[in-house]
């Protein structure tokens, strides 16, 4: 029996669900004994060439080609951002229809109002792809762990900010020339805010956090830095303190108080985080029973997205066939307190511009030590015009702390510049 899919959008992720639906058909059947069929395309230009060969008769530039489809029961949106993605999916839903989205931005900002929708209409919405690209994190999060007291989020998972984090590590280029290269190779955007800025990477941390911690998170109550701060100079005193800088996403929860960040963070060469280079995606997670579980795998691209997108449809066959939804429902049971004050004690990287005079480093330290602050690691190098540069990584200090002692030494007239703060994961701990 044949199953209809409408598929919206055609881009790179679309492209790759029909190239795999259609590789896999055959396999589909024998695992569900449904055949997925893509019945329509939506796209803005139907005469326009595109990566995979599609039959001019399935592709339209009318929504309701789709949306108003009886013969339809799977809706998969690629098309991302809040609108008109966002309207396109609830008039599926109310028009019971299944829906497979892979839009990091919807689900995280209107994830609750869609998935509302969907229990009161009796239809299932599915969201693999919107975390990882390739990796499975949503499905084992939300089935395979929920035995378990999740306590700890931590990985890497925006492979643009990943991707300029390592060719910068590896070639001493700076943040710009990183940056136009991850451009020109289509790893990022012509406007890379969402990517740089760490946006992205909250985006899908909150939608992380929400399903392993059991809670509604909202965007807003992620700290977020991104990575435009991060220089070649950085990058070359974290490889002199034996470490290299990711982009990291954590999430904790300590006895039902959660604290959400996403930051630019030195991360020791042995850490299994530091290996993780170029677009690759990589996420810890703790258990109370299972421990420490790392996923792994390329976190974008057409294919591999295509892949938990075709896994979510296999899903959604496997529901049609046994006429039920809502067998893995959501799992937000607990009101919980994000408290940012309540970031445990973590080691820190600052580095700071200095007048090159007798005296400084003392009134400098005096500051630290009035803040309760040791300094482990010191590293000072005179630098041209007058003045030096001084590079301080800490032992583990409360960040409120670290705060406090960055707003004293940018009030210290003899302190140029504060010209980079970043935490510094512990030695092979996740």
């Amino acid at each position: 029996m044949d199953v209809y899919i409408g598929l919206l959008g055609c881009g790179t992720v679309g492209s790759g669900v029909i190239e795999l639906t259609r590789r896999r058909s055959a396999k589909i059947a024998d695992l569900t004994g449904l055949r997925p069929v893509i019945k329509r395309v939506l796209v803005r230009d139907v005469h326009k060439a595109r990566d995979v060969a599609v039959e001019h008769d399935l592709l339209t530039d009318r929504a309701e080609d789709i949306l108003h489809d009886d013969e339809i029961s799977i809706v998969v949106e690629t098309i991302g951002g809040i609108e008109p993605a966002k309207t396109f999916i609830l008039e599926a839903i109310r028009g019971r229809k299944h829906v497979v989205t892979a839009n990091k931005d919807l689900i995280a900002l209107c994830g609750q109002e869609i998935l509302e929708v969907a229990e009161q209409n009796g239809v299932d919405v599915y969201y693999e792809a919107a975390v990882g690209g390739a990796i499975p994190v949503i499905r084992p999060l939300k089935e395979c762990l929920t035995a378990n007291n999740i306590t700890d989020l931590k990985g890497i998972i925006n492979g643009t900010t990943n991707y300029i984090l390592s060719k910068m590590t590896e070639t001493g280029a700076s943040f710009e020339e990183a940056l136009r290269e991850a451009q020109e190779l289509g790893y990022a955007e012509a406007d890379p805010s969402s990517d740089v800025d760490g946006l992205d990477a909250a985006r899908k941390l909150t939608i992380l956090a929400s399903i392993a911690f059991q809670t509604r998170v909202r965007l807003e109550d992620v700290r977020v830095t991104g990575i435009r701060g991060v220089t070649a100079t950085d990058v070359a005193y974290a490889q002199e303190l034996g470490a290299v800088i990711k982009l990291l996403a954590v999430g904790k929860d300590r006895d039902g108080i959660l604290t959400l960040e996403v930051r630019p963070t030195l991360v020791p060469k042995h850490h299994p985080l530091a290996s993780v280079s170029g677009s690759f995606n990589a996420l810890f997670v703790t258990g109370d029973a299972a421990g420490d579980l790392l996923f792994f795998g390329r976190g974008a691209g057409s294919l591999p997205t295509a892949s938990s997108v075709v896994g979510d449809v296999i899903d959604c066959l496997r529901n049609i066939k046994l006429g039920v939804s809502g067998r893995v429902g959501e799992v937000l049971m607990f009101r919980k307190r994000v408290d940012p004050a309540k970031a445990e004690p973590v080691s820190h990287y600052l580095r700071l511009q200095v007048e090159d005079q007798p005296g400084v480093f003392a009134r400098i330290a005096a500051i630290f030590g009035d803040a309760a602050v040791s300094m482990e690691t010191v590293v000072q190098k005179r630098a041209r015009g007058g003045h030096a540069e001084i590079v301080v990584v800490t032992h583990k200090a409360a960040p409120v702390d670290v705060d406090r002692v960055v707003e004293a030494l940018r009030a210290l007239p003899s302190v140029r510049a504060v010209a980079a703060v970043m935490p510094v994961e512990s030695n092979g701990d996740t």
